[in-house]
């Protein structure tokens, strides 16, 4: 056997996800994988790196859980949402049996993640109002252990209507986990439905660090759930999730200091978005500007090819869409401070 052979069939025939990194580019503005413009300055006191950090460090459980409005039984920390999502999979669902539910164009780590677990996935795509198919979701119920929808939506940028989620989680009571990734809801804090776990435990929330607080490189992200979810994914969960250096980044972070930091953080990269959707209003080859409840704004342009080009020409990186299900020449730009979407500006205004 080659070594090819020896992989699971799911695996040899996985394409990876094409996370920003991985894809690449060359240039001297990033803006295409939704991270913050700086890093800032955390200190770390090295005193405890011979030994094995907390499974789930007290000190980070317990400030998400007081920054998230839930008990610290309700919280698990993780690499990343990207772990919370594979464990919910690796947890719930039988490999070659079960099935998860997607609503494409949506973020691509949920199929990958199936996939690579060797469980199934349902696609009911996302409405021409970008809404879920509510009607459609709820008649599969019977046939997946797992729905996700992202909220805002990666890369559309909507988010998913209260009311319509609700009466999801109604029906798949005792059915179906429904998982609603709420990575860039700091952007629209009001919008998060937390406070629904206390109704559903049926409902599980993923959350990161990753973007409104500045913290992509340290990988830490956390599940929100009753404490029944919580429980059984702790059974799952790797010994040492949480490396010592990144719980006391974290816990930095949710610290008062650092809580008002974030949300200044916040208020500075709405007010840009706020006035680049305006600038983009204007240019004679922007021909849609989707929903901006995140740190992105979608863009289709009259010639998303050409606008991707001069991009990169001009030393500028962002993310191409247009192969996705109703995204033919859409562009994501990640929002940077101003000189960053100021450099944008001055390319596309050369389009005609």
């Amino acid at each position: 056997m080659s070594i090819k052979d020896l992989a699971r069939r799911a695996v040899r025939a996985l394409t990876p996800y094409q996370s920003a990194r991985r894809i690449g580019g060359k240039g001297n503005v990033w803006l295409n994988a939704n991270e913050a413009p700086i890093a800032y300055p955390f200190t770390i006191d090295p005193a405890r790196l011979n030994r094995y950090p907390e499974c789930q460090p007290p000190q980070v459980i317990a400030a998400y859980a007081g920054y998230a409005g839930v008990q610290p039984e309700q919280v698990l920390a993780s690499r990343g949402a990207d772990e919370a999502i594979e464990l919910v999979i690796r947890t719930f669902c039988e490999a070659g049996q079960d099935q998860v539910l997607i609503c494409p164009p949506t973020y691509g780590m949920y199929a990958i993640s199936a996939e690579t677990c060797g469980v199934g996935i349902v696609e009911v795509p996302l409405k021409p109002s970008r809404q879920p198919d509510w009607s459609e979701i709820k008649s599969r119920l019977s046939d997946v252990k797992v729905v996700f929808l992202c909220s805002p939506n990666n890369p559309t940028g909507d988010l998913v209507g209260r009311d319509g989620l609700i009466n999801l989680l109604e029906a798949a009571t005792d059915r179906a986990l429904i998982v609603v990734d709420e990575a860039y809801i700091e952007f629209c804090p009001e919008a998060s439905v937390v406070d629904l776990i206390a109704r559903y435990p049926n409902l599980v929330v993923t959350r990161t660090l990753s973007k409104a607080f500045a913290l992509a490189g340290i990988r830490c992200g956390f599940t929100l759930a009753s404490q029944e979810v919580i429980g059984m994914l702790a059974k799952v969960i790797a010994p040492y999730p949480i490396p010592d250096p990144v719980a006391q980044i974290a816990a930095e972070a949710l610290s008062p200091s650092g809580l008002s930091l974030m949300q200044e953080r916040v208020g500075e990269l709405n007010a840009q978005k706020v006035r680049i959707k305006a600038e983009l209003q204007a240019l004679p080859c922007v021909t849609e500007i989707f929903e901006d409840k995140g740190n992105f704004v979608l863009v289709r342009f009259s010639d998303g090819e050409r606008v991707f080009a001069a991009m990169k020409q001009a030393g500028i990186i962002l993310r191409d869409f247009s192969s996705k299900p109703g995204l033919a020449d859409a562009i994501r730009i990640t929002i940077g401070y101003q000189d960053e979407m100021d450099a944008v500006l001055n390319v596309l205004r050369d389009i005609r």
